[in-house]
């Protein structure tokens, strides 16, 4: 990412500054009141660019697509607490920890703007999705249960470009954050990982040894990193599988793109839709191998119609590099084939 470097200049700095009243309060993330602004968490030290040096920032090998917003990842754990993993590597998290994701855009002197930050706070009952929304000044973020839509002007394959980008409401992160009716992280999974601070990924091993067998995923748009059909599956799992999955909230669909597809028809190759009409383009399967034009999957991620996009939430642009991926591993599938 081309802000990584900077971004990590002002983390260290921010390790290195941090004092006594930035700290993380455990009792705000424990809490039912949720606090109307996010310094009341302690996550930033007064501005989004300085995080707390009790967070752990990290990456993902294969982002899900935000309307090519930029992003900033944390894990948050309560002192003495510690992470553990499932066989698939999934991190599950201590009641008390936090996930903390900003997103943001460079503005004309290439800085990056932070416009929102989300957390999900892992409480006695379950976890807790809250979005804040950053102030012009750049001092503090509001709480936003409602959501909001903001107009942001970028640069997209050089052509400025207007984005109605859409902070989610309360009900909205609850939607692709659901799992089994109930609210669970989407992200964290080892394979998909990476960790820029020195000392965190091997602080990691010590607690869960079994993770250094699992080896790292092909980033998505590296060509070197893995075949064309495992970028492709990636990419699905990343940016469809939290709802296409069997317990996720699309799961009457039939399609599970999570992993979880025992067969090349829940996978949707050769999968006749469950509903037809509009959305389904007149086209007869999710994906025909082969053609990439005539499956449902491509011209709903190509569309940003609100009844047709897939995606239905988080983007108001068209992923045009994913969308290339999956054109050119529908393409490169036998006809008939998987």
């Amino acid at each position: 990412m081309r802000l990584l470097l900077p971004f990590m200049a002002c983390f260290a700095a921010a390790v290195g500054l941090a004092t006594p009243h930035g700290q993380v309060s455990d009792q705000q993330i424990a809490g039912t009141n949720y606090p109307a602004t996010l310094s009341a968490y302690g996550f930033f030290d007064g501005a989004a660019n300085r995080p707390s040096r009790q967070l752990i920032p990290y990456q993902l090998r294969t982002p899900l697509f935000s309307d090519y917003a930029e992003k900033q990842r944390f894990i948050y754990l309560p002192e003495g607490a510690r992470l553990t993993s499932d066989q698939a590597g999934k991190f599950e998290f201590p009641v008390g920890a936090a996930l903390i994701k900003s997103f943001g855009y460079p503005d004309k002197s290439g800085a990056l703007r932070i416009l929102e930050t989300r957390v999900l706070l892992h409480q006695q009952d379950g976890w807790v999705a809250l979005p804040y929304i950053w102030r012009d000044d750049g001092g503090d973020a509001d709480l936003r249960v409602g959501g909001k839509r903001m107009a942001v002007d970028v640069e997209l394959q050089g052509t400025p470009t207007t984005i109605s980008y859409a902070v989610p409401n309360k009900n909205q992160c609850k939607q692709c954050h659901s799992s089994d009716a109930s609210i669970v992280p989407i992200g964290p999974i080892w394979q998909n990982m990476e960790f820029p601070r020195q000392g965190d990924r091997e602080k990691l091993l010590q607690w869960m040894p079994q993770l250094a067998k699992m080896a790292a995923w092909g980033k998505w748009d590296d060509l070197e990193g893995g075949t064309l059909n495992e970028r492709a599956r990636h990419y699905l799992k990343v940016n469809c599988g939290h709802c296409h999955a069997p317990k996720g909230s699309a799961s009457n669909s039939g399609l599970f793109l999570d992993g979880s597809a025992g067969d090349a028809a829940a996978y949707g190759i050769g999968k006749r839709p469950v509903a037809a009409g509009r959305a389904s383009g007149d086209f007869d399967f999710v994906i025909e191998a082969g053609r990439p034009d005539r499956s449902i999957l491509i011209y709903r991620m190509k569309s940003t119609d609100p009844g047709i996009a897939m995606p239905e939430l988080g983007r108001a642009t068209a992923h045009a590099e994913g969308v290339k991926l999956l054109e050119d591993w529908v393409a490169a599938m036998p006809s008939g084939g998987h």
